[in-house]
């Protein structure tokens, strides 16, 4: 039985100037499961955003009040990050991923996103001709509007066919056309919850040198493919990365998922230092600047995005930095429950007729975090989002995502002890409703 009727919920759509629920944004189902929950009091099952579900890191919030009273909110920040925080963040990369870059090559950016777009913009236009994105999807809807904004083209396609040695031939017949100037990807996956493994990332780095691609590695939920205990620092295992196989890699730190410093808008863009230290004449062009890829990223294109970064929040970020590097937080096992709550949600729907999308990487299962993708039967994806909205469910299509399979993407971030029962009730009502 349905919790909420069909006429009702296109009634809400209808009021939210939402167009097609079956191919509407986190941002536009989030509203309709906020404005249904309201006008009934009925509670959400709330899958939609993938905001930060456990408490702020308290550590980060004291030094960031001490840098406050020492009175740093009355100075602009430098362009390229307080010493602080690029000292700590050269340290981090060493101590989880065993890379090494330079402080200097470590730059403070107000969430990954203005990471992503600063890097789009600096890497679509240091070479001439070379000027697309290639998306490895499903991917962060996102980073595709930014390239709208700026006007960049960009290919995609679906990993899903294209695991392991396939990848190298795909990748290879898009690179060769010699046009592409950037991969981007998340590592753990969003919305998938799929992770590269080292064969895919030795082919992606190899291939990026041979044709002179940057690899952008959106390293949001950092360490948190829980199959692997990876918060020891400075000692393996490592965490996974590009960046042992090329020197053409930025690798994007946020504080939003991995210290749930989400609302401070606070991450890292840690460039390599080769990178950093090339020169085009494209952009020496451009930005009437001395043509330095990193120099260019900070000063002449980050800083007129954001202008520098909350200082206070650096401060913040730096000190959760140096407590990880120094083993007095362990990020990975605070971030844990997230595990705990995909395992309990993949069982409900999994018992009620629901199958895993993205179930596998190369060698093993796809392990249990901040994300896992669902589908029933046939059911496509866009379809399968409307009817869960009917059951007090909400979620995001595939499709949003440049995946070709059909489901939707659920995100643990927001359940509760308490909803497990009411989640369990209605899934089992589904299934009864849609038998297969």
């Amino acid at each position: 039985m349905k919790i909420f009727s069909e006429e009702l919920v296109a009634r809400t759509a209808q009021e939210l100037h939402v167009a097609d629920l079956s191919r509407a944004t986190i941002g536009e189902v989030l509203l309709v499961a906020q404005h249904l929950e309201q006008q009934t009091g009925i509670p959400f099952i709330r899958m939609d955003q993938g905001s930060p579900g456990l408490p702020v890191n308290k550590l980060g919030v004291e030094a960031e009040k001490a840098a406050l009273d020492r009175g740093v909110g009355s100075q602009y920040p430098a362009a390229a990050g307080v010493p602080e925080l690029k000292h700590e963040a050269s340290r981090f990369v060493k101590a989880f991923l065993d890379i090494d870059i330079s402080e200097r090559s470590c730059v403070p950016t107000t969430g990954s996103v203005a990471g992503s777009f600063g890097a789009f913009i600096a890497c679509t236009q240091r070479i001439p001709g070379k000027n697309k994105v290639l998306f490895i999807d499903p991917g962060f809807p996102i980073q595709k509007s930014q390239l709208r904004i700026i006007g960049a083209e960009w290919e995609e396609f679906d990993i899903f066919s294209y695991r392991g040695a396939a990848l190298s031939d795909k990748l290879e017949s898009i690179l060769a056309k010699g046009d592409i100037a950037a991969i981007i990807y998340s590592n753990p996956n969003n919305p998938a919850w799929i992770c590269l493994e080292e064969e895919e990332l030795a082919i992606i780095g190899r291939l990026s040198t041979k044709y002179d691609v940057v690899v952008i590695e959106d390293l949001a939920y950092f360490c948190m493919d829980f199959r692997t205990d990876m918060g020891h620092p400075f000692k393996p295992p490592y965490a996974p990365t590009v960046a042992r196989y090329t020197d053409n890699y930025i690798l994007m730190l946020s504080s939003s998922k991995i210290f749930s410093y989400a609302g401070q808008r606070m991450a890292l863009t840690c460039i390599s230092d080769k990178l950093f230290e090339r020169h085009y004449p494209a952009l020496a062009e451009r930005y009437k600047d001395a043509g330095v890829f990193g120099q260019t990223l900070i000063a002449s294109i980050l800083y007129m995005i954001t202008s520098g970064c909350t200082a206070s929040t650096q401060y913040a970020y730096a000190e959760m930095l140096r407590l990880s590097c120094d083993g007095k937080i362990n990020f990975v096992e605070d971030t844990r429950e997230y595990a705990v709550r995909a395992e309990k949600m993949k069982k409900i729907f999994t018992d009620n007729g629901f199958h895993i999308v993205y179930d596998y990487d190369v060698t093993q299962k796809v392990g249990d975090g901040f994300f896992f993708t669902i589908g029933y039967g046939n059911m496509s994806g866009g379809d399968l989002l409307k009817e869960l909205l009917y059951y007090g469910v909400s979620s995001i299509s595939l499709s949003t995502t440049g995946s070709d399979q059909q489901g939707v993407r659920a995100c643990t971030s927001r359940m509760r002890d308490d909803l497990y029962g009411i989640m369990e009730e209605r899934m089992r009502a589904f299934h009864e409703d849609h038998p297969l």
